[in-house]
Order: C-alpha cells, then sequence, then structure tokens
C-alpha cells in the first residue's frame, strides 16, 4: 500500500496531500496521472470511464493512475466503498485526508483553483508537468502520455 495507512479490509488507501506527492516524486520512470474527483461530482462520475479505459490501454507502459477521491470523511470507507464496486472501478483509488485547500492544492497543483474533476500529469524523467481543471477525455490524456513516452 506503499506506506499509506488503510481504511479497513477492503483497502482504500488515506494519503496527505504530502504524502501522495512524495510518492508520485519516487516514481522517477512512470508516468503518474492524478485524477481528483468524489462520488457526489457529476462530471466526476462521468469521467471515471476514461481513465479505465486509458488504464486498460497502457498496461505495457511505465503509467500508474490513481484517482484521488476527495470525498467527506463521513462518506469514507462505506460509501466510497460501495460506490466503487457498483461502478466496477479497477484503478487505484485513494482518499485524501485534507481539510485545509490553502495548504494542500499548491502542494498538489499551484494552478488549481479546487474545483473537480482535475487531473495532474507527472513525468518526473522529462520533467514533465500538465494540469487540467474540469473534465478530459482517455484520447487527450493518450495523446499527452505517447508523445512524452516515446523512446528517447
Amino acid at each position: 500500500m506503499y506506506g499509506a495507512q488503510a481504511l479497513n479490509a477492503q483497502d482504500i488507501p488515506i494519503y496527505k496531500a504530502e504524502k501522495l506527492m512524495k510518492r508520485v516524486e519516487e516514481g522517477k520512470d512512470t508516468m503518474y496521472i492524478l485524477n481528483f474527483w468524489a462520488t457526489w461530482c457529476a462530471p466526476c462520475i462521468k469521467e471515471l470511464p476514461e481513465f479505465e479505459k486509458l488504464e486498460e490501454q497502457n498496461t505495457q507502459k511505465p503509467v500508474k493512475i490513481i484517482l484521488v477521491s476527495l470525498d467527506f470523511r463521513e462518506d469514507v470507507p462505506e460509501k466510497l466503498q460501495r460506490f466503487l464496486q457498483r461502478k466496477k472501478i479497477s484503478s487505484d483509488v485513494v482518499w485524501l485526508d485534507e481539510t485545509n485547500a490553502e495548504y494542500f492544492i499548491p502542494l498538489i497543483e499551484p494552478l488549481w483553483t479546487g474545483s473537480i474533476p482535475a487531473t495532474v500529469l507527472i513525468y518526473q524523467k522529462k520533467e514533465y508537468r500538465n494540469f487540467f481543471e474540469g473534465t478530459i477525455t482517455a484520447s487527450q490524456l493518450q495523446l499527452l502520455m505517447d508523445k512524452q513516452l516515446r523512446k528517447e
């Protein structure tokens, strides 16, 4: 579980922003795609299948998709787990245990206003970083990824 605390036997890891970004920084040869979402966010829910599709298309590439839940503390883990099971989400999901947006947002992405969905692409190997506030499609992400993952 990458050193994160687990909520219960269903294993939705709990992360603080610093821990999440440290995990990304340690994966120098992996492109990380962090999607910030919540079960109460309709555009987020609509977008989730795009990340599932992207993960299926990139199983042989150094890509790691992490769906970062911003659900309310009282909805974790029960409501979040039921949602993931009902929607058949297989991507890695973590819950961000942060309440002070003025603190954690700049740690993740200084351009982020706090609205969701939001997606950050980070590829340390090529010092690549890109950020999208709002929905994005698997095909849009795939184009960006392919450009960065081409052999040097």
